[in-house]
């Protein structure tokens, strides 16, 4: 079983699979995602995380992401698997404990393995049936329902690893300046649009921050705001009437020709070739 929804305008993709060792390779988008692993089997399921060996319990989930090296070779058993990136779920209005700069992912440098308790078993079952059942529901809506059902298994996964005393203080340096970047280009792409204004609210150089994102095969810090920035103007463009002039303030540009070539260099496309081929696609 391998289910996905993937928004090819604004680059986003969740994905759902009952074996992820088998489908892993075959959803559109694999590379920068975040992943829940849940093992609904009645044994254990191995794997490796940074070549690490890791034994996942019966009725036990994780979460990983893409600064990790996770593997499924050494498994026996099939693993479900729901894969995401920033585009479909992170934006700046998430809450900080639900958001991809939440606990479960980048929140802390142990890799947090949750038990489902018994008493939480229908509650999950639930929201297994549902999610299956949405990806069968290919509606103009159907992006925001597993939004919405992405949100509810973080929280429900979250307060469990609270309970469970499952996450820590994160304490490797390098890790959490790659998050804190990543949100503060969340809260600030309009108006901070260089490096060295993100370096200054790190206390990092510039060069600092470059050298340690080549470090983790990460984008270049300079690519990751300018594609937020494009990101935001293909929601935009996709998702509201505002016309390209509106955009281009919104976004901080002071002149919408300036924005056009810079919409242009990052899509290939100029805004009204974007909105054209959007409604030939619809």
């Amino acid at each position: 079983m391998k289910y996905e929804y993937k928004d090819s305008k604004l680059g986003s993709i969740i994905g759902f699979t009952d074996d992820i060792q088998k489908n892993i390779n075959h959803f559109s988008i694999t590379q920068n995602t975040i992943k829940f692993l849940w093992n609904r089997n009645e044994k254990s399921v191995k794997l490796t995380v940074d070549n690490i060996p890791i034994e996942l319990p019966p009725n036990h989930l994780m979460t990983v992401t893409y600064l990790h090296n996770t593997s499924f070779e050494i498994s026996q058993l099939p693993l479900t698997g729901i894969l995401f990136n920033r585009e479909f779920y992170c934006i700046s209005d998430h809450d900080s404990e639900v958001s991809c700069n939440g606990i479960l992912f980048f929140g802390t440098q142990d890799i947090p393995i949750i038990n489902i308790r018994e008493d939480q078993n229908r509650k999950f079952d639930l929201w297994y049936e549902v999610f299956t059942e949405e990806f069968g529901t290919p509606d103009n809506i159907q992006g925001d329902m597993l939004q919405m059902l992405l949100k509810r298994l973080i929280i429900m996964s979250t307060r469990l690893a609270k309970e469970q005393h499952i996450v820590k203080s994160l304490n490797n340096e390098q890790v959490d300046t790659i998050r804190k970047f990543n949100f503060l280009v969340d809260l600030h792409y309009k108006t901070k649009r260089k490096v060295s204004d993100y370096a200054e609210l790190l206390f990092k150089s510039p060069k600092t921050l470059s050298n340690l994102f080549s470090i983790y095969n990460q984008k270049p810090p300079q690519q990751i705001i300018l594609d937020r920035i494009a990101l935001e103007a293909k929601r935009m463009m996709h998702f509201t009437d505002k016309q390209n002039q509106e955009i281009a303030y919104e976004l901080g540009f002071n002149d919408p020709a300036h924005f056009s070539r810079f919409f242009k260099k990052m899509t290939h496309m100029t805004p009204s070739e974007y909105r054209e081929n959007k409604i030939i696609a619809a």
